[in-house]
């Protein structure tokens, strides 16, 4: 049998991943097997390799890692149809459970918690020379598309988090966003201030840094960034001070990952609008805050919060035509999202931050 490299974890072993070998996945007659081309490294596959989180596959040990994937069609099953060898793809990430929410396709709204998750939570992630996959959880990427698609996975978060915002505030029969707030300047919140700004809002950035590689990119897409921190560390910019320097907030995306800018944000929506929580803040640190304070404000300026995790088929379908778009109004800036390239023999550099480190990739 034929062997292939991957990098595994040990669940629960701080700092086990390692570069292993395992046997080339069989293919059925209902499969496609992709060759990985490169996969996106983030928080999440940090957070594995320090044992915070992460599930094998029921029966193995270790877990292979990574769930921002693109690959090449090598080969496919005697009964798959619409996918041809030679096809470049990108793979969804959650697998269904039997909830209704997961039988009606929606397997990101699971209602369980019994899903599975490739390279997180029971199943094997992609960084690994090949994987076997059912069709139906596969999305096409065009030609012009393979250099930045790679993106797809983290944009969806983004995506679905819009989407349902859009939703919820159908609330009102009339409403006519103009001004968005995007918390975080990481590769999620670079998604979100792009997608904005491809809807046509008035789009700031609010983040600790203070970086070029950040500022640049945010002014080449036509939003402003406002720096929380000046270069020596000091606050300069307080976030409960954005609604005095902006004006007000019809949307707010927060991708920072620090409970207390999560908990802040809360108090600066503006009338009507909502908020979406995109980030996983697991810190058990106590914080003083004014919940009479907070309920007021929500309650009496009708503003709405909503957590969002994972995506949809619709959301990365949506994520192919905005990347598309992005492309097209902003030659090269998708492109350089993509900072720093590291081979999967070398894989443990891209664990390891490096200043303008923006999005890392291994390739393989």
């Amino acid at each position: 049998m034929s062997t292939m490299k991957a990098v595994a974890v040990t669940p629960g072993v701080a700092r086990s991943a390692r570069l292993i070998q395992v046997p080339v996945p069989e293919l059925s007659a209902d499969q496609v097997r992709v060759k990985m081309i490169r996969v996106g490294i983030c928080g999440t596959d940090l957070e594995i390799d320090r044992a915070e989180y992460g599930q094998a596959p029921p029966g193995e040990e270790d877990l292979i890692l990574c769930h921002e994937n693109f690959g090449k069609v090598e080969s496919v099953g005697a009964n798959v149809k619409g996918i041809a060898p030679g096809d470049h793809v990108v793979a969804m990430v959650r697998r269904p459970d039997d909830c209704p929410n997961c039988r009606a396709g929606e397997q990101d709204m699971c209602i369980t918690g019994n899903y599975t998750e490739r390279g997180i939570k029971g199943r094997h992630g992609f960084l690994s020379e090949f994987y076997v996959e059912s069709p139906e959880y596969l999305i096409p990427i065009p030609p012009e598309l393979r250099e930045v698609a790679v993106l797809l996975e983290p944009l969806t978060v983004v995506e679905k988090g819009i989407r349902h915002a859009w939703a919820a505030q159908e609330r009102m029969r009339a409403w006519t966003p103009q001004r968005a707030l995007v918390l975080g300047a990481g590769p999620i919140g670079m998604m979100a201030a792009v997608v904005l700004r491809l809807r046509g809002l008035e789009t700031i950035v609010y983040a600790r840094d203070t970086s070029p590689v950040i500022t640049d990119r945010v002014a080449a897409i036509g939003a402003r960034y406002i720096p929380q921190l000046d270069e020596k560390g000091e606050m300069i910019n307080h976030i409960g001070e954005l609604p005095k320097q902006c004006g007000g907030f019809d949307f707010i995306l927060e991708a920072t990952g620090a409970e207390q800018i999560a908990l802040s944000a809360m108090r600066i929506i503006g009338l009507n609008g909502i908020l979406c929580l995109t980030s996983v803040t697991g810190s058990e640190k106590p914080m003083e805050i004014c919940p009479g304070c907070l309920n007021l404000e929500l309650v009496l300026g009708n503003r709405s919060v909503f957590g969002s995790v994972n995506a949809n088929r619709v959301d990365f379908e949506q994520g192919v035509r905005d990347l598309a778009a992005a492309r097209e109004r902003w030659p090269g800036w998708l492109e350089n999202v993509i900072t720093r390239r590291v081979p999967i023999d070398r894989f443990r550099d891209s664990f390891e931050r490096e200043p303008g480190d923006l999005k890392v990739v291994v390739e393989l």
